[in-house]
């Protein structure tokens, strides 16, 4: 590694610590702003005045936001998320029970959109302009512009209701019937794998007109290798750092998905959570997606550096 690569990396490192470290505080003050408390919501539908009053005051809720806030840094200095203060219990718990449909579901989504993606986009670039090129980039522009939620209220209507090859949601649980998977994995896959494979095409398309890839062709090169060895590598680097934000993506994605299929992960911990108002879990997710969306576009940056050392990657 350079000495002005590793200085880069240096400094990215130290700004991707200061944005982590800043998460805590931006999701405390957002999370301060939200109307009402679990208070309220404990009290029932007519809450008197008086019972809230006890409840927060038992939920130690009538505390100075300061005092609430040193309280909790100092739990997450310590590697813990609080407690739930509708349950009781650690808010790890919750986020536990909730971790591995959410981690299934993004990890099926993201071993097949690479391909997918990377895939498509080679197709397309191979003959510009070509009718696979037009059919790709059509079709790709045309689901980009569904809305999730739309696609899977169709896919449902179609496949699962109508003709009835898929189950509709995942009540009963996942292990019993994991083909419940297949209409939320194809939802959250239908617009990354049209931006990616977008980007990676006209990424593609600029590389084979560089001098060094028209080089390579003049001194007779095969095409294949030229944009597989050469190209791509340059062409990939913008579209590994959409990748991250399409990662981070996923985990909002997550939410939807899970709550159209009925999908007991972090998405519907999540809507729980907000319908109880049940602040330390909000907090602990909030965080969470925060600290993860960092650490992504921080490794984005650095495969983007990597793969194109010339390219000048944001920080």
């Amino acid at each position: 590694m350079t000495t002005p690569l590793r200085g880069w990396a240096r400094r990215r490192l130290l700004l991707g610590a200061g944005q982590i470290a800043a998460v805590p505080v931006l999701v405390f003050v957002l999370t301060e702003a939200l109307p009402g408390d679990a208070a309220v919501s404990a009290a029932g539908d007519d809450p008197d005045p008086a019972r809230i009053a006890a409840i927060r005051a038992a939920l130690r809720l009538d505390r100075p936001a300061v005092e609430r806030f040193a309280d909790w840094a100092g739990e997450l200095a310590h590697g813990r998320l609080g407690r739930s203060l509708v349950s009781g219990r650690p808010v790890a718990d919750h986020l536990a029970d909730g971790l591995a449909p959410t981690l299934l579901l993004a990890a099926i989504t993201l071993t097949l959109l690479v391909p997918a993606a990377v895939g498509l986009g080679l197709l397309a670039a191979r003959r510009e302009g070509g009718p696979l090129d037009r059919a790709v980039s059509t079709v790709a522009l045309g689901v980009y512009a569904v809305p999730e939620f739309a696609l899977g209220v169709l896919l449902t209507a179609v496949f699962a209701l109508r003709l009835g090859w898929l189950p509709p949601t995942a009540v009963g649980g996942l292990d019993r019937q994991p083909a419940a998977l297949v209409l939320p994995v194809v939802v959250l896959l239908a617009r990354p794998v049209c931006s990616i494979a977008r980007l990676v095409r006209a990424g593609l398309i600029d590389a084979m007109a560089a001098p060094y890839a028209v080089h390579a062709l003049r001194c007779g090169v095969p095409p294949g290798r030229v944009r597989l060895a050469h190209a791509l590598p340059n062409a990939l680097a913008p579209a590994v750092q959409h990748l991250a934000r399409t990662a981070d993506w996923l985990l909002c994605g997550v939410v939807v998905a899970e709550a159209l299929f009925v999908i007991p992960g972090l998405g519907t911990v999540l809507l729980d959570a907000v319908a109880a108002r049940d602040v330390p879990v909000v907090q602990g997710l909030a965080v969470l997606f925060g600290t993860v969306t960092v650490l992504l576009n921080l490794a984005a940056d650095l495969a983007a550096r990597r793969l194109a050392p010339r390219t000048e990657a944001t920080v």
